[in-house]
């Protein structure tokens, strides 16, 4: 009997296709869909996309923990609000597709999900027009397995959600209640809503605070032409936005032509995806503050940052192109930006949390950030080379340039600090002008070798005037601690070489520079520095760095 119901419930269409309606067990389905990944975060994230798609300007989440215990979330938000119809809509699984597709609500499901992960029943109350009056809907999970169908409640609204919509959203808009929270923490505490309760709390808004600045930095921050500016609250405290490259401070790696990537897709369109490399300055090179508030330098911050729609939907890591815990390679971030189009090219998940690239994107990102990932490997390595050996000392090289008195020296009449110039007698006459650093009140011990953190140019050394005073300026030499030959030869000096003998070397050089140049071959020294350093860094590259260790 081909038309007759089976046991499990099921029957077949018509004889001809033998096709099934079977629908889904909602007790079953509605509790299996808690279970789809979200953290408290990510799901609170999944409801402030809603509200931005909904051209939000305020959003206001509030938590709160009960005296007995109970825990209950409250998003509310300022955006055009829904009618009956609108609400329905937004609470079905599986709502129907919104007609902005660069929203960034994606399946219609972000809602019912994200809620359904953290509270076993949630409300949405919203309005369109400040004289229409609220509506409500309510998924209830018990409710849902006790009668084993979809059914939603028309519970009545109260005083106190009244006064919620009223604080958190305004005239019109769109309040999400979580209540019955039984998965905001991760344990149960013996004195529900007591101190240790409180405190779990209390750390859930933190983190919370810190996951809004970075998924939403390009709505939050004023200054981004590109995006619509929100505010967001979390228990009446704004948001501020952390923009994880540190523009003001890093440096972007790729050449204009290589921030754009034009991926085609299955239809055989071509849509554009841009990409930024940013490395970050050194920890050693930022205060504490600079480090802990703006750059928060870390292993797991390296890697990139995914923006679909200019929210990040994934940050950390290298998405299996590199090693994901190379500390040497914690300065880099990369900034990837795509929009709606690209969403299938990628395999972006419900929660827009994830994405997956193929093969031959993974190649093309690999030769394109190559460059980018070496240097910040090397810039991490050789601050660190730095730090090494800044334990090294010049002390006996100043002594010995001292006691040593018979040295072919420049003269110098006059020398101006502030200028950089001086007036000297050497073997291209008397009264010549050169132009130099001139320093005074130098620290005795390192009056005639003084290793610096850089030089303009990126020269090893440069000669400079020196006094322990303001005058009687003689002859000394900056030494580049950032050029390969400090890093990578004079941090073996202390097992194979001599530091003195080094420093003693480049000392004449300068000497030997001041005692033969003027204003017409200033260049022509310059010059021969650039290309002894130049020349030295390239024989050293395949010298590997020290390390830390």
């Amino acid at each position: 009997m081909p038309n007759s119901k089976n046991d499990n419930g099921t029957q077949p269409v018509s004889n001809a296709t033998n096709s099934w309606i079977n629908n889904p067990d909602p007790a079953r389905l509605i509790h299996g869909l808690r279970d789809t990944g979200y953290d408290f975060y990510t799901a609170c994230a999944d409801i402030i996309d809603n509200s931005i798609s909904a051209n939000a300007e305020n959003i206001n989440i509030k938590i709160v923990l009960e005296t007995g215990g109970q825990k209950f979330v409250y998003f509310g938000d300022d955006g055009h609000g829904m009618d009956e119809a609108g609400l329905r809509n937004a609470m079905r699984y599986g709502a129907k597709v919104r007609d902005n597709l660069a929203s960034l609500g994606k399946f219609g499901l972000g809602l019912k999900t994200a809620s359904s992960s953290i509270c076993l029943k949630y409300a949405v109350i919203s309005r369109d027009k400040p004289n229409s009056s609220l509506k409500k809907m309510t998924w209830d999970l018990e409710h849902v397995n006790n009668i084993n169908q979809w059914e939603m409640l028309g519970e009545e609204i109260t005083e106190d959600e009244v006064e919620i919509f009223d604080e958190l959203c305004g005239k019109v808009g769109t309040l999400v209640i979580w209540a019955r929270c039984d998965r905001l923490l991760s344990k149960n505490y013996e004195v529900p809503g007591g101190t240790k309760e409180k405190k779990a709390i209390n750390y859930k808004i933190s983190k919370l605070k810190e996951h809004c600045a970075l998924i939403f930095h390009k709505f939050l921050n004023p200054h981004d032409e590109n995006h619509k500016t929100v505010t967001i609250s979390v228990n009446s405290e704004a948001v501020k936005y952390w923009n994880p490259f540190y523009p003001e401070c890093s440096e972007q790696m790729l050449s204009p032509k290589l921030t754009k990537m034009n991926i085609q897709i299955a239809d055989g369109s071509i849509h554009s995806a841009s990409i930024k490399a940013w490395i970050l300055p050194h920890s050693k090179d930022m205060t504490t503050e600079e480090n802990s508030e703006f750059a928060k330098i870390s292993n797991r911050g390296q890697g990139f940052y995914i923006h679909r729609e200019g929210r990040i939907i994934h940050y950390g890591g290298y998405m299996g192109i590199w090693r994901a815990d190379e500390p040497h390679c914690s300065l880099l971030r990369i900034e990837f930006d795509f929009d709606h189009h690209l969403d299938e090219a990628f395999s972006v998940d419900v929660k827009k949390s994830r994405i997956l690239l193929d093969s031959a994107l993974e190649e093309g990102l690999k030769t394109r950030l190559a460059p980018a990932y070496n240097e910040a490997n090397n810039r991490y390595r050789r601050i660190q080379a730095v730090s090494v050996i800044s334990g090294l000392s010049h002390n006996d090289s100043n002594r010995t340039i001292t006691e040593t008195e018979n040295t072919t020296r420049v003269t110098v009449e006059e020398a101006d600090e502030n200028k950089g110039e001086a007036l000297v007698s050497n073997n291209r006459g008397h009264g010549i002008k050169i132009i130099t650093p001139v320093e005074n009140n130098v620290d005795p011990e390192r009056l005639y070798v003084n290793a610096v953190e850089g030089i303009i140019g990126g020269a090893l050394w440069e000669p400079v005037l020196t006094s322990a005073t303001d005058s009687h300026h003689e002859t000394g030499v900056h030494i580049n601690k950032q050029h390969d030959f400090y890093t990578k030869v004079y941090s073996q000096a202390s097992k194979n070489l001599s530091v003195e003998g080094l420093d003693l070397l480049l000392w004449a050089f300068a000497a030997a520079e001041h005692k033969n140049t003027n204003e017409e071959l200033k260049f022509m020294w310059e010059d021969i520095r650039d290309e002894v350093s130049s020349n030295l860094k390239k024989l050293l590259r395949s010298v590997d760095l020290p390390s830390s260790e």
